[in-house]
C-alpha cells in the first residue's frame, strides 16, 4: 500500500529518480523542469526542505513499501490560510485512483495539521486527467488562466471540519 509522506532528506534518490523517469510523460501535461533541475537537484532538495521548515511549502511524497515514489503532492506559497495545490504521479501507477487518494489526504492534512482554511489549483484545460481528480476532490473552477502558454482553468476549494476523511490508499499490483 502506498503511503504519503512528507519530504525527508533521506527522499532525495528516489525523488531524482521518479522525476528523472516520468519527465517526458510529465513534460506531455506540464511545463518541463529543465536541465538545470536535473543538474542541480541536491542543492533544489535541500531548498525545498528549508522551505518546509519555514512552514512556507509542504511537499509530499507517496512511496511505496520498497520506498520507491509514486507521486508527490505539494503546498506552496502557504500564507493567509491558503496555499496553491500542485500534484504529479508515475506514469505506471496511473488510473489506479493514486492522485484521488493522496490529493484527499492533502486536503485533509492540510486543514487537520497545517491549519489552512484553502486550497488553490491550476490545471491546463487539454489536462484531464488532472482536471478530473479535481473535481472528485471537492475543487471548483473559479476562472480561466494560461500555463505555459496553453488555456487552463483556476480551482478552490474550501477546507473545513468536513474535509475528506479519506480511507485506506489503493493497492498497487
Amino acid at each position: 500500500m502506498p503511503e504519503l509522506q512528507l519530504l525527508r532528506p533521506d527522499h532525495a534518490p528516489a525523488l531524482l529518480a521518479f522525476e528523472s523517469e516520468n519527465r517526458a510523460y510529465f513534460a506531455a501535461s506540464i511545463p518541463d523542469r529543465g536541465d538545470d533541475y536535473f543538474a542541480r537537484f541536491e542543492q533544489i532538495h535541500r531548498a525545498r526542505l528549508a522551505e518546509q521548515a519555514d512552514g512556507v511549502c509542504y511537499f509530499h511524497v507517496l512511496v511505496d513499501a520498497a520506498g520507491e515514489v509514486l507521486g508527490r503532492i505539494n503546498l506552496v506559497d502557504v500564507a493567509d490560510g491558503g496555499a496553491d495545490l500542485g500534484y504529479r504521479i508515475a506514469e505506471r501507477v496511473t488510473g489506479r485512483g493514486l492522485a484521488t487518494w493522496g490529493v484527499r489526504e492533502v486536503c485533509r492534512r492540510a486543514f487537520d495539521t497545517y491549519g489552512l482554511t484553502t486550497l488553490r489549483a491550476a490545471a491546463a484545460v487539454r489536462n484531464t486527467a488532472s482536471r478530473t481528480v479535481l473535481a472528485r476532490t471537492g475543487f471548483t473552477v473559479t476562472g480561466e488562466t494560461v500555463l505555459s502558454g496553453r488555456p487552463g482553468l483556476t480551482y478552490l476549494r474550501t477546507l473545513d471540519a468536513t474535509t475528506d476523511r479519506p480511507a485506506a490508499a489503493p493497492p498497487l499490483p
